[in-house]
């Protein structure tokens, strides 16, 4: 069975809501849309207070190369124009609408029809993906069209499909994959039209027998798809990881999967790619998982954008009473949300719910130098010694030792047996050599 072959670790999978069918969240009274809601620049507000907007208008424009479009996800009065606190605490500006019927973009197709047929050029693929405000969304969020408009000189020979959801407890890929596998297949081909590749490969762990099987079949009859059953083994999903598994190629250090000829997307965004261009859809919802062991009824929620997280708990039960934290995705990756009224934005995959023992940390012993973080690293580092160098802001030996290649996967602070803070450290470590090395190219 295929799989990376550095590092790795093997956590409980429980996804609790993996037979839970894709259930259409109700639309809120109200909605708070963040202007950044992707890697790069904030867009540029284009509504004002008391607009009257519909689904699908564009409220914020990705002016930067590195930005993305930001559409309302319902139709309503704007209400006010202001900063509001995001996920991890920050006050970041957003545009707040009351929520006044279900008005759409008249020339958005809301039909149940499935549009098989690709009629669009390269060009106006990658055109429509900016138009539409699709990013990635496996987590990054980085502007998807960014990501087809090769630099001039490269040229993709694969893409691949992440469906592997290696993250415990998240659902929502799963779902999609049996669900909209139409969809998402020909999603999958306009991006190869766009990228002008011949070959494209979807990764699958092997935990998801239906989602293999099912792709499969749609890709019966299709030239150039292949779907790629992996090993259960986390980070699988990780882009380097991915392309290891699948080509056996190795990513340099600091490059992107464009220096070993692929590019990476994740399968929700295929199918926000097939809304985007088939549809004329702007990337107005999306799925997310929303789950816990002590929750009532643990879900896959389509969600309009800007809902907030508060409204997806009392649809599945309300707060558990023992409820400890509120974690914005997975239990690895994820962080606790500095509240529940926060929004759904377009990098929101899962919603869980942690009960009060289980969101406890242990108290962090001393390093007893058992190279267990160093074994597990997906990336060949040292975690221990990167913690340790951010923690006294030894900055540019943590530079050296590769700090910027850390995925921030967290297998080295699970399984640590001392309870070691490393991932902490070492993504305090990673932002403020990030910051070094912006200001050392402005000089």
């Amino acid at each position: 069975m295929r799989t990376f072959t550095k590092g790795g670790i093997h956590p409980p999978e429980d996804k609790l809501s993996a037979d839970k069918p894709i259930e259409v969240l109700p639309l809120p009274a109200k909605v708070i849309i963040p202007l950044s809601q992707s890697l790069g620049a904030p867009s540029k507000l284009a509504v004002e207070k008391g607009d009257v907007v519909k689904v699908g208008q564009l409220i914020a424009k990705g002016e930067a190369f590195i930005s993305s479009n930001v559409h309302a996800s319902v139709s309503g009065k704007v209400t006010k124009i202001e900063e509001v606190m995001d996920a991890s605490g920050y006050r970041r500006p957003a545009v707040l609408i009351d929520v006044e019927g279900d008005e759409w973009q008249e020339d958005i197709d809301r039909s149940d029809e499935i549009k098989m047929t690709i009629t669009a050029s390269p060009e106006e693929i990658i055109r429509r993906i900016y138009e539409m405000g699709v990013v990635g969304l496996g987590g990054a969020t980085f502007p998807s069209h960014v990501k087809l408009r090769l630099p001039e000189g490269k040229k993709a020979e694969y893409l691949l499909i992440n469906g592997v959801e290696c993250e415990p407890y998240l659902t929502a890929d799963h779902r999609v994959m049996l669900e909209r596998g139409e969809e998402v297949v020909t999603g999958i081909r306009l991006l190869m039209h766009a990228l002008k590749v011949e070959k494209a490969f979807i990764g699958i762990e092997n935990n998801k027998p239906d989602a293999i099987a099912h792709l499969k079949e749609l890709c019966s009859d299709t030239a150039g798809i292949e779907v790629i059953a992996l090993k259960v083994k986390y980070p699988q999903g990780g882009e380097k990881q991915l392309i290891k598994a699948v080509t056996g190629r190795e990513t340099p250090s600091g490059k992107l999967p464009l220096e070993v000829g692929c590019v990476v997307q994740n399968v929700g965004t295929a199918l926000a790619v097939y809304e985007a261009v088939q549809k004329n859809k702007p990337l107005i919802d999306r799925i997310v998982t929303v789950t816990g062991k002590k929750l009532e009824r643990p879900s896959n929620l389509k969600v309009r954008i800007g809902t907030p997280i508060n409204e997806l708990i009392a649809y599945c039960g309300g707060l558990p009473a023992d409820t400890g934290k509120v974690i914005g995705g997975g239990p690895m990756m994820g962080k606790a949300l500095y509240s529940i009224d926060v929004p759904v934005v377009k990098g929101t995959s899962g919603v869980l719910i942690m009960p009060g023992a289980e969101s406890k940390r242990m108290a962090a012993l001393n390093c007893i130098r058992c190279g267990r973080c160093v074994t597990v690293c997906p990336m060949g580092l040292e975690p221990i010694l990167l913690a340790q160098l951010s923690e006294n802001l030894l900055l540019e030996r943590a530079e050296k030792e590769r700090i910027m290649d850390c995925i921030e996967c967290g297998s080295c602070q699970y399984t640590c047996p001392a309870g070691r803070p490393l991932l902490d450290f070492i993504r305090m470590g990673k932002n403020k050599t990030g910051i070094m090395i912006r200001n050392r190219g402005k000089k």
